[in-house]
């Protein structure tokens, strides 16, 4: 499982998914340490549960970045 734009988080296996609550972040380990702890405890970075809900996370082949994307989403509320 990728989180990739063509997975479909409704046939995710919720029992197999790390509930990202249970996450604990250790702040006084250097950055590394942080990453590489992370990434132990959730599994797969790209699909976890999110408060009973199933997050997944997939990038799109484009050029636009994350934050052009989200300035012009601010920009449309108003």
């Amino acid at each position: 499982m990728d989180g990739g734009e063509n997975f479909d988080v409704r046939k995710a296996d919720r029992a197999a998914l790390c509930d990202i609550r249970n996450v604990v972040i250790d702040t006084t380990l250097p950055c590394k340490e942080r990453i590489k702890s992370y990434i132990d405890q959730i599994g797969n970075p790209y699909c976890y549960v999110d408060d009973g809900v199933v997050v997944a996370i997939g990038y799109a082949d484009t050029q636009v970045s994350l934050q052009d994307r989200l300035k012009s989403y601010v920009s449309s509320l108003g």
